[in-house]
């Protein structure tokens, strides 16, 4: 953790510091040794002028003292109290008697206590009285005291000029040499201090020390160049270190003749992912991959050539999964393991396994031999068979042993009832991609009656599948295998192509009537499908609104906007818009009012206990409403007994369908129910 930066911490500061401090010492001494002479010439001063003023005197002073002449006397003394300096002055006779005397005090000023004991309070000069003819002849004495204070008030001003000159001067050369210092050695040392902050220690080569301009050639620059060529040789170090480290771990964690990951690696990762699903409550697959008779091929084609397999195999693997949802791995010897992520269900498990055995069958041109091979493979579901990873793994690599015992080139499910489910499911789907191709699938109709008229409006086309060994398929079993492969859209556009077909053969013989075909989730989010459509109706040349298409609560609700978008352009060609099923979906008012919707059509289990099971009546009643309220036209399905059509047309329902009526009939036998039905009509009302 660094130090705050603070402003003593700078060197510019201390620099500042120490400059000020030697100048300041420095000129305090030089000052005192100015001042300490300055003390000695005050000194001399004060006695050349004493001596002067005296020898100016001295003739006055001996004339009076001479001749007895204190007025003279009193004169002399007054002319030398003119100097401010002077605080006593006498004439005096050799036997001490006073011819004229004068005193004043002393001056009392602020620095007299400091100066008193360098100059004295006061100094005293005597100077003896006689003619020049008899210079040995004593007439008296001139005595003068002057007060020191005059003197050292003005050596005082000059000590206190020195020492504030050389303060002043001390701040003023420091703050230069400070500003100095800051261009030429702080500012750019911070510059470059800010730039060593900003280099990555993992990567200290990616970014260099920046060399402040104008010290290219001094030792600031010198300094820079050498950190960097330093950074420089760290970063190599690094990088060789990494690149030593990375060769170590990958010798560890990925298998060396193949590159992926070992099995401790692939644990670690399993793990991961068994965490992630367990908060997402996702599926996972394991799939484990024996190579089938490797022993074998070892002996026949070389151990050289069983390694090129292996590496054929994860090259394979991982250019046909290399998706982020996938995960290969090698288990060892000749088995491999893929995870995959992100499943709805265990039937794309199986698709990828049909994938992995198509991939791996294909013929290896290895050298100057050609050699096949194949895997067979276990699979555990997460978390249907296990929840954790070491169990997972067991599971799978038990199930591809188990399956290894029953055959080649094949796999197998962990669970025998799930694996026969996704066989069963997986042959339907073979079967079905057959079935338009071989005539499998036909259309029946079921009657739409409209209850106020009671006469045939409408039909609902039925898709049918006619299986060559196990019968008649139901529509519930095989629609939703269509619809998670992608063959609904195929099988949906054959469906309307022989519905309007169907709709303009009954038009040209006179039976006009609505044919309504059910549009999946799947056909809805194609992009041409609002074309498809309409091409389909010019091509069969029956109007927009004979046809009415049915969609169920759930298929737009993916991408409400688009199917919104899709179902208004089909409304404005014409073509009636009725909801499926409803009820037993969303049921959300919001896209009632969004959606291009004339019709409703209740679904059959709310019909089937219609007056006998109160909730499913309530139900019923509430889908009547509303479809009044919002003038909607509401079909019922399932319609079996006298009682629920009695019922639905007293409630105001508009038509029905179901087995009360008629059930799905081909065209032919549908085309002889209409007539008969109107028939009946016509011999009541007679």
């Amino acid at each position: 953790m660094h130090a705050p930066y603070e402003v003593e911490h700078r060197l510019g500061f201390r620099i500042l510091r120490w400059t000020l401090g030697i100048a300041l010492i420095t000129g305090i001494v030089v000052s005192a040794v100015q001042v300490a002479l300055d003390v000695r010439g005050v000194n001399q001063d004060l006695e050349t002028q004493a001596r002067e003023t005296i020898a100016t005197i001295r003739d006055a002073a001996t004339q009076a003292v001479f001749s007895i002449d204190s007025e003279l006397a009193r004169q002399v003394v007054d002319g030398l109290f003119a100097k401010d300096a002077v605080r006593l002055a006498q004439i005096a006779h050799p036997d001490g008697q006073l011819l004229a005397h004068r005193s004043r005090p002393l001056s009392q000023t602020l620095f007299r206590p400091l100066t008193d004991p360098i100059f004295g309070s006061e100094r005293h000069f005597r100077e003896p009285l006689a003619r020049d003819t008899e210079p040995e002849v004593i007439y008296g004495f001139l005595d003068v005291h002057y007060d020191t204070a005059p003197f050292a008030q003005a050596w005082m001003n000059r000590a206190l000029v020195t020492f504030a000159s050389v303060v002043a001067t001390a701040v003023i050369l420091g703050l230069l040499l400070f500003i100095v210092f800051h261009l030429l050695l702080t500012r750019p040392l911070l510059r470059i201090v800010h730039s060593v902050k900003q280099v990555d220690p993992a990567h200290p080569d990616d970014r260099l020390v920046n060399l402040p301009s104008g010290h290219e050639n001094d030792e600031l620059g010198l300094w820079v160049n050498a950190t960097n060529n330093l950074l420089v040789a760290i970063g190599d170090s690094q990088k060789r270190h990494r690149e030593a480290e990375d060769r170590v771990s990958r010798l560890s964690r990925y298998d060396q003749l193949t590159g992926l990951p070992s099995r401790e690696t692939f644990m670690e990762l399993l793990q991961g992912n068994i965490q992630e699903a367990a908060r997402h409550e996702a599926l996972l697959a394991l799939t484990v991959l024996g190579v089938d008779d490797f022993k074998s091929l070892n002996e026949q084609c070389g151990f050289r050539t069983g390694d090129m397999i292996l590496q054929t195999i994860a090259d394979r693997l991982t250019s046909k999964l290399g998706s982020g949802r996938f995960t290969v791995a090698r288990l060892g010897s000749d088995q491999f393991v893929v995870l995959e992520k992100g499943l709805r269900d265990g039937y794309e498990a199986a698709n990828t396994a049909e994938l992995i055995l198509s991939t791996i069958k294909a013929p290896m041109t290895l050298g100057d031999q050609t050699v096949s091979t194949s895997v067979t493979m276990g699979i555990a579901l997460y978390p249907s068979d296990a929840d954790q990873a070491d169990r997972l793994l067991q599971n799978a690599e038990q199930t591809m042993a188990l399956a290894k015992q029953k055959g080649q080139n094949h796999f197998q499910f962990y669970v025998a009832s799930i694996d026969k489910e996704i066989r069963d499911r997986k042959l339907l789907e073979k079967d079905l991609s057959k079935a338009l191709k071989n005539h499998e699938l036909y259309l029946v109709y079921q009657p739409q009656v409209n209850l106020e008229t009671g006469r045939i409006i409408g039909a609902e086309a039925l898709i049918r599948w006619q299986h060559p060994e196990r019968g008649l398929v139901p529509p519930d079993e095989f629609i939703p295998v269509a619809e998670a492969n992608g063959s609904i859209v195929e099988i949906g556009q054959w469906v309307l192509e022989q519905a309007c077909w169907q709709a303009a053969r009954w038009a040209s013989e006179g039976l006009a009537l609505r044919i309504a075909v059910n549009l999946s989730a799947v056909q809805l989010r194609q992009g041409t499908i609002v074309e498809d459509i309409l091409s389909t109706l010019a091509r069969h040349k029956i109007p927009a609104g004979r046809l009415e298409l049915e969609v169920t609560e759930t298929s737009f609700m993916t991408n409400l906007a688009d199917a919104v978008d899709k179902l208004r352009a089909l409304h404005r060609a014409g073509i009636s818009i009725a909801v499926d099923d409803f009820g037993t979906g969303y049921s959300s008012l919001t896209y009632l009012k969004q959606m291009p919707v004339q019709h409703l059509k209740i679904d059959k289990q709310f019909i089937r206990d219609l007056l006998v099971n109160e909730e499913d009546t309530r139900i019923a009643n509430t889908i009547l409403d509303l479809g009044r309220s919002l003038n909607l036209t509401v079909v019922a399905e399932g319609v079996e007994t006298a009682e629920q059509e009695y019922y639905l047309k007293q409630r105001g329902c508009k038509l029905a369908q179901g087995y009360y009526f008629s059930k799905p009939l081909p065209a032919r036998e549908f085309e002889t129910f209409v007539q008969s039905f109107h028939q009946k009509i016509v011999e009541n009302n007679t």
